[in-house]
């Protein structure tokens, strides 16, 4: 059974992502962005992260070295790391080096956070080293005990190195995939592609995030992705932009809309948070361009929420825009665009892939040029 952490009714799971490390030496630009990243968000996510995230690709040549700055680095964070494998920390043809690191864990592993059932598997191991991504059996039978096991209305999430269709077993292939839709799992969060992306299934939410130590593509940054009853919600901060930033965390953004049912009705409820180390002074947000401001309340778990009404006349698609200003004056914005009820979800491919993605997404930080070792600089077309 799953180690539990008392969840805090009506806060979201939010977590950040610090995409593969690839850890080679001190020396290396890579390794000090690592230090820079942890730092900010210990000094600017203090109280709202639930833990940070390491996809896999810990150390760039699976060495004890390597492993070791990783370790120093993280005592930074004063925040949970939940730390899986890749195909880079199997490069010595066993783990017992990544094992070393404090920060992991046995895997696979279950934990409850925030309510929601977080499961963390190891596609490497099971594997003869290098691309070579296996669940193995008896890792696909503590999955398949774990689903079964969890709680109806019980969100689940789901870390691994690759997305599901980059197993090299069919047959192992075809059961993750089949496991995600019956148990209607929220989110699958990999590494691996070394660029930004998300795909919707229409059931599962599955998210990458860019590469730290090997940059393809775009800044260096690591993504904030929430869990918010249902609702997805995933957005990359730049290791050098600015705070406040803010995480809208429901409603869903069109894109990520999981079922019919997450598309807003004539009135909603709006939910954010809002990182920095600046007391907030003010959060408002507005529907439309230009709508008129609602003032947003914190509540006892740091979320600001609004009561909004959708305009007579909104079209199916509505601009939702989260403001906030900080003790300073400086703001910060995140906008999505809702759907409005009744909605139908376009038809998605549900294999597990990329095949569902949602294309480029620049104001999130999605670029959709898929710079890295995945596809090869296949560009994609901007979501329509």
């Amino acid at each position: 059974m799953a180690d539990s952490i008392s969840p805090a009714p009506g806060k979201p799971l939010v977590y950040a992502h610090l995409g593969d490390l690839h850890i080679t030496d001190a020396r290396a630009s890579h390794y000090r962005d690592l230090l820079a990243m942890l730092a900010q968000l210990e000094v600017e996510g203090a109280g709202l992260l639930d833990f940070a995230y390491l996809p896999g690709d810990v150390a760039d040549n699976g060495l004890p070295a390597q492993y070791r700055l990783v370790a120093a680095a993280l005592r930074l964070l004063s925040a949970p790391v939940h730390v899986i494998t890749g195909d880079h920390d199997m490069e010595p043809r066993s783990l017992a080096n990544f094992y070393a690191l404090p920060a992991t864990a046995p895997l696979p592993k279950a934990v409850v956070v925030q309510g929601v059932q977080c499961l963390f598997l190891d596609v490497c191991g099971p594997g003869a080293g290098g691309p070579d991504f296996r669940l193995g059996s008896a890792q696909l039978g503590w999955l398949r005990a774990q689903l079964s096991q969890v709680p109806a209305g019980t969100e689940i999430a789901l870390f691994m190195h690759t997305y599901p269709a980059d197993l090299r077993d069919a047959a192992e292939r075809a059961e993750l995939t089949a496991l995600l839709a019956r148990h209607r799992v929220a989110l699958v969060d990999m590494g691996h592609t070394h660029y930004n992306e998300l795909a919707n299934d229409g059931t599962t939410i599955y998210a990458a995030t860019r590469s730290t130590g090997q940059l393809e593509e775009g800044p260096v940054g690591y993504s904030l992705i929430s869990l918010d009853q249902g609702v997805v919600s995933w957005r990359f901060k730049p290791l050098d932009g600015s705070f406040p930033f803010v995480l809208i965390t429901a409603p869903a953004d069109y894109r990520l809309l999981r079922h019919a049912g997450q598309a807003v009705a004539e009135q909603f409820t709006v939910r954010a948070v809002v990182f920095g180390a600046n007391d907030v002074a003010e959060v408002v947000c507005w529907l439309g361009d230009d709508g008129p401001r609602l003032p947003m309340q914190r509540d006892a778990h740091g979320v600001w929420q609004a009561t909004a009404t959708c305009p007579a006349g909104a079209g199916q698609r509505l601009p939702l825009t989260v403001e906030a200003r900080d003790a300073t004056g400086r703001p910060g914005r995140h906008r999505l665009l809702l759907a409005l009820a009744p909605y139908q979800p376009p038809p998605r491919p549900g294999a597990g892939s990329d095949a569902a993605s949602i294309g480029a997404w620049e104001e999130n930080g999605i670029l959709g040029t898929q710079l890295g070792p995945n596809r090869n600089a296949r560009p994609l077309k901007p979501s329509s």
